[in-house]
């Protein structure tokens, strides 16, 4: 399968193949200053599945443990349409909002649960973390929590 994903103003695309490895819904704080919700969605392929295309900048911060993640945005629109980092290179992480298509599949998991806002209600069947996802999806709580 072939997907687009691609930023408010449409010059900053990735061009995906393949299904993602995982699907998240991250509550961090740093997540819901980004995007302005109260929580990311990210879409994690392999970054052999992603081509970009278009001009972009980098907004580079520590994330945990040390560990830098690098965000990459549109510089004209300044939409965030994909981040890399050190928890886990070789993956691309892609905003779930930039493929604007209603039938991408749902997370599979949350993540920074310790900052989720209480009145959020996640569907049935999904693994959570009260952190992040460190440098494997290992991390993620073993068995699907419904609360």
């Amino acid at each position: 399968m072939n997907r687009l994903a691609q930023c408010h103003c449409g010059s900053l695309r990735a061009n995906i193949s393949g299904d993602p490895l995982m699907i998240s819904l991250c509550h961090c704080r740093d997540c819901q200053r980004r995007t302005g919700a109260f929580a990311g969605g990210g879409a994690i392929f392999e970054t052999t599945q992603v081509a970009i295309e278009g001009d972009r900048k980098v907004f580079e911060r520590d994330g945990q443990e040390g560990r830098k993640i690098r965000f990459h945005f549109c510089p004209s629109c300044g939409t965030s349409l994909y981040w890399d980092g050190d928890f886990r290179p070789g993956w691309c992480v892609v905003a779930v909002g930039a493929f604007a298509d209603p039938t991408f599949p749902p997370p599979s998991a949350s993540v920074f649960e310790e900052s989720k806002h209480a009145w959020v209600q996640l569907p049935d069947g999904m693994k959570h973390a009260q952190r992040g996802l460190a440098s494997s999806a290992a991390k993620v709580d073993a068995e699907p929590r419904d609360d």
